[in-house]
């Protein structure tokens, strides 16, 4: 009996151990609607790398692109459970709880990219990060990654707001982004972002509006859309965040780890994003997508009612981004 009860409490205690080294290893599930070898996606899984290396394998990343994990609202409902550690999201599903993040979707809230990365790398761009993690979104925000600018494909040629007349151009499902593309002196049409291809081929819309990475491959330039306007109307910044479910499981040591690392993924994919929007750009070209300068001032003066109607309560921030220099 005794050895019994000695075999019993042995395989309990190396059942505990076993337990207890299996908790330590950490395996943190990573979503990312954006195709595998994307700007986000390879940044992510870099520091994955580190973050492995850095702990000896008792933390590491699993990457799961091209929404496998489910389309984002999905996947965000699933990082705020737990059942999925870390996403890259849009702020789209952030501002209903986090308004201040709508400052960044305004139409030229940004004077161009450099602006927005030393708004986003600064003052404003922390706090906003900490104001997401201490909401009640259950998410704690790690860092910043560059969405591009977003420019007018068309299949006329756009050169001011006066050339938009009638022309039906896509937008995001955001009544601000329709808004904007109508005060822009287009149709704004709000359609799924799997229905424009299609749309365009049929003539149900006229053009969409994307960053060149996109534009080509999504496919839409083989659609008769032959000119890019170079409006950059909206550049929005997307954010990566961790399940704080996770997250009150680390230590102090392993939180700072994350942070840092979270930094230099958010300047690794920013240099990602510069290569891959300049080898994009010289695809479309050699396509023969006609990429058109155009004088932003009209845009920007024509989009000033969309400012003032989604911005009356973010206008001290607002303010804050464009005194950044």
């Amino acid at each position: 009996m005794k050895c019994q009860i000695k075999a019993i409490a042995a395989a309990t205690l190396c059942g505990v151990l076993s337990f207890a080294a299996h908790a330590q290893n950490i395996v943190i599930k990573s979503h990312d609607t954006h195709p595998a070898g994307y700007p986000t996606v390879a940044a992510i899984e870099s520091m994955g790398k580190k973050l492995e290396a850095a702990t000896n394998g008792r933390i590491r990343i699993q990457m799961f692109p091209g929404a496998v994990l489910g389309q984002e609202k999905e996947a965000v409902e699933q990082v705020q459970l737990g059942a999925i550690q870390m996403a890259r999201i849009s702020l789209g599903v952030i501002g209903p709880i986090v308004p201040e993040v709508n400052v960044f979707n305004m139409p030229f809230v940004f004077r161009d990219e450099a602006h927005m990365r030393k708004v986003i790398d600064g003052p404003v761009g922390d706090e906003l990060l900490a104001k997401v993690t201490n909401s009640s979104a259950r998410l704690v925000a790690l860092g910043w990654m560059d969405g591009g600018s977003r420019s007018l494909y068309t299949k006329k040629k756009v050169t001011s707001p006066a050339d938009l007349k009638g022309v039906k151009v896509r937008m995001m499902g955001n009544p601000l982004f329709v808004d904007t593309m109508n005060a822009m002196g287009g149709n704004g049409i709000s359609m799924a972002y799997g229905e424009v291809f299609s749309a365009l081929q049929t003539g149900v819309i006229d053009g969409a509006e994307n960053n060149p990475p996109s534009y080509f491959t999504s496919n839409h330039y083989s659609t008769g859309t032959k000119y890019y306007a170079q409006t950059n109307h909206l550049i929005i910044p997307e954010i990566f965040v961790m399940s704080k479910v996770i997250w009150d499981k680390l230590s102090d040591a392993d939180k700072a780890l994350v942070k840092k690392l979270s930094r230099e993924a958010q300047m690794e994919q920013r240099a990602l994003w510069d290569k891959s929007v300049a080898e994009y750009t010289g695809k479309l070209k050699a396509s023969g997508i006609e990429f058109v300068t155009v004088d932003q001032k009209p845009f920007y003066d024509a989009t000033a009612p969309v400012r003032a109607k989604y911005g009356a309560q973010l206008a001290d921030l607002m303010k804050r981004v464009a005194d950044v220099k």
